[in-house]
């Protein structure tokens, strides 16, 4: 069979973007890897959030080889993944106002943690509440969004206002609206998606900033290892249960 030129196309597309906010961002990912590095040595909590696809990458980061294990998913039933059903109704509950702080103040969440809100589009009510609620309880809030909706799309919170309005740092995805790389001649809807890339080169990129920063203090960072290797689940083991306090998959 002969190579796919669309396929080729979209590696390009995704190549492209992961370069552009490699450059553009950079700024931006060491401020937020500085805030995560803070959480971590002053003993605060880390906690990521995402709704639909976004949640993927916040998943992502969550109990991952390789990455810190104070890292906790902040989920709000019913929007984690399309194994609710119907999966529609993960798109209608971002839409639900109060849902958002519902979640927080019944989370361990807590002033002078830090939470990462991703939202592709950061238009949504329950994205928006999440972010003005952590920041009103004391939270560092980072945000992961593409910053194109803001100049193409109205939001649809009561504000009027998106998702990047109420972050301490704002890291911009790039992403173009309709998260759609490709289009072709004969298909009528644009297609192949490059934000889960993306959004996960992000969070992983920060990931790294924040350990580079913990190790430039002299501080270990409480980095996880694979339990596919010797010796990994008895390196997990013991970074668990020295901060037992600070995470909340286990329990």
């Amino acid at each position: 069979m002969s190579e796919s030129k669309l396929a080729g196309q979209f590696f390009d597309a995704a190549i492209g973007l992961l370069q552009r906010v490699r450059d553009e961002e950079s700024a931006n990912i060491a401020a937020a890897g500085s805030a995560l590095a803070d959480a971590v040595a002053a003993g605060g909590r880390l906690f990521a959030f995402g709704a639909g696809h976004s949640s993927l990458a916040a998943q992502d980061v969550v109990y991952r080889a390789g990455g810190l294990a104070l890292m906790n998913l902040l989920a709000v039933p019913g929007t984690v993944g399309v194994d609710v059903m119907p999966a529609t109704l993960g798109s209608a509950l971002e839409r639900v106002d109060g849902l958002a702080a519902a979640v927080l103040d019944s989370s361990p969440a807590k002033a002078g943690d830090v939470l990462v809100i991703i939202s592709l589009s950061g238009r949504n009510a329950l994205p928006v509440d999440m972010a003005m609620k952590a920041r009103a309880l004391g939270l560092t809030v980072i945000g992961v969004t593409s910053v194109a909706y803001t100049r193409e799309t109205t939001s649809r919170h009561a504000s009027g206002t998106f998702l990047k309005d109420h972050c301490d740092i704002v890291v911009d995805s790039k992403i173009a609206i309709g998260d759609a790389e490709l289009t072709h001649e004969g298909i009528e809807a644009p297609f192949a998606p490059a934000s889960t890339v993306v959004t996960s080169a992000l969070m992983q990129a920060m990931t790294a900033a924040a350990a580079e920063q913990l190790a430039e203090r002299g501080i270990e960072p409480p980095l996880l290892r694979s339990g596919n290797v010797d010796g990994g689940h008895e390196w997990n083991g013991r970074v668990m249960d020295r901060y037992r306090d600070r995470i909340f998959y286990r329990h």
